[in-house]
């Protein structure tokens, strides 16, 4: 079965990451089990630990075209480990399932693309000129294929990507600013060497389970004099 084409929205999206609004706690959380039970299989998850994604904690902030730069990573895998995520962030929060599945995900994201005019995209306003014809909101434009809305409205590739970026900010949810106020020197001092045997506790960890999930190397043969 031939799968859909990609829309601009699925782009836009492989460029974010897999959950909108997860609190740093519980990703935190995740990252402290490193990759648990059941993600994949041991040789994905040395694959992903060679590109540098040692725990769930990294998988939950990963966007999906990152995910797929790995070798033998693509859209079927990156799936499953939303799916192996979602079922993690359950376990941590309470309505995580119905709040970070890919349903729900996706309608927030649709919904924040419904309320923007096309005309209020930020680009050069002759390309979002050009745009007129593709529907009235962001979210009629996002759900048309990448091929559909080039050849309707003669669109280069270097326009579409700057469109797909675009969307891309508009799909992201607003982040609440950061507080300004300096944190106190021995509050940063004493917050840092927490830190750091936090994360020299979690690379340990993550060495055993490492270890655990190598493949066996095969036996030297004996030496014969």
């Amino acid at each position: 079965m031939t799968p859909p084409p990609l829309t601009l929205y699925d782009e836009a999206c492989a460029r974010l990451s897999l959950f909108d609004d997860v609190p740093e706690d519980i990703l935190e959380r995740l990252a402290a089990g490193g990759f648990g039970r059941g993600l994949l299989t041991a040789s994905l998850r040395a694959r992903l630990r060679k590109a540098g994604y040692t725990d769930l904690g990294m998988l939950a902030r990963a966007t999906p075209a990152e995910l797929m730069a790995v070798r033998k990573v693509g859209p079927l895998r990156v799936e499953a480990i939303r799916a192996h995520l979602v079922g993690a962030l359950a376990r941590l929060a309470p309505g995580a399932r119905a709040a970070h599945g890919r349903e729900a995900t996706d309608q927030r994201r649709l919904d924040r693309c419904r309320a923007v005019p096309v005309e209020r995209l930020p680009l050069d306003p002759a390309l979002v000129a050009r745009l007129g014809e593709a529907g009235d909101h962001c979210a009629d434009l996002a759900l048309r294929p990448r091929f559909a809305i080039a050849r309707a409205l003669a669109l280069s590739a270097s326009d579409l990507d700057r469109i797909v970026a675009a969307l891309a900010r508009i799909v992201l949810p607003d982040r609440p600013p950061v507080p300004s106020a300096a944190t106190a020197p021995e509050e940063e001092a004493g917050g840092a060497a927490q830190g750091m045997r936090a994360r020299a506790a979690l690379q340990e960890a993550r060495d055993r389970e490492w270890d655990a999930a190598a493949p066996a190397r095969p036996a030297r043969p004996a030496r014969t004099t």
